[in-house]
């Protein structure tokens, strides 16, 4: 099974950016989406032989999340189901016989750190969450978790150390939840391999000199590692501020 995630930073601006083209050349059977920034009836997106699962933030143009899969789920679910966290249209969960598939858009810290404390309350509540899903059957998390773990996963570490995204509580956040039973799948088959990107600011050329962060993830349940086939990160394909990764299962 091919999975994709995408954050597409606004799918109304994207679709005018051949998203189609580039949704139809991938072929995954999973595309998982993030920072839709849409509400309900603002896009009527035709995607033949997909079934649609749609969560949108109660602010509008903001955040939202969005699954479409070749095959239909046996229960979809929306947020974490804690009315803190679940207006904001962050979390998608499918479940299907042998696992479930949950798209993320994490919190952002923010300039100044201004929502740190909140991005730490969503962590706990969060890691709770998949906790709980990891006991009944194996899990697939995937999106923009708006964290770049270790060095080696941004270009310029030394100069972003407590900025947004690469705070030691964030860090040890990610840490924390891979010692609890999870895999980076990416990290899983290429542990040493620099330079490999996912995000990059629109500002100073950043993605032209290749001065990015990797902050969107394929997380697996540890019981899968050995149904890995590839995880990749689609640095080609251009549109959003993101760039879409892969991953390959045989289950």
């Amino acid at each position: 099974m091919k999975f994709i995630s995408w954050n597409v930073n606004g799918l109304r601006a994207i679709v005018k950016k051949n998203f189609t083209d580039t949704f139809e050349k991938l072929n995954a059977d999973f595309f998982c989406v993030q920072e839709t920034k849409l509400q309900e009836g603002q896009l009527n997106l035709s995607l033949s032989g997909y079934h649609q699962y749609w969560n949108y933030a109660q602010k509008k143009g903001y955040s939202g999340t969005a699954i479409f899969a070749k095959k239909p789920a046996i229960n979809a679910k929306y947020g974490i189901g804690n009315d803190h966290f679940d207006s904001e249209g962050r979390v998608i969960t499918l479940e299907y016989p042998d696992f479930y598939l949950v798209n993320c858009y994490t919190p952002n810290s923010q300039n100044s750190l201004n929502r740190l404390e909140f991005r730490l309350e969503w962590e706990n509540a969060f890691q709770s969450y998949l906790k709980k899903l990891d006991k009944q059957k194996p899990l697939i998390l995937c999106g923009d978790l708006n964290v770049a773990h270790n060095n080696i996963d941004l270009k310029n570490w030394r100069t972003n150390q407590q900025h947004a995204g690469f705070t030691t509580q964030e860090r040890e956040k990610m840490t924390q939840l891979l010692s609890s039973g999870f895999i980076d799948t990416f990290r899983f088959l290429h542990p040493d391999e620099i330079g490999k990107y996912t995000w990059w600011s629109y500002r100073f050329h950043a993605r032209d000199n290749n001065a990015g962060w990797r902050i969107d993830y394929f997380i697996a349940s540890k019981v899968l590692y050995a149904k890995i086939i590839a995880a990749d990160i689609l640095s080609d394909i251009y549109g959003s501020d993101h760039c879409p990764i892969e991953l390959d299962l045989k289950i």
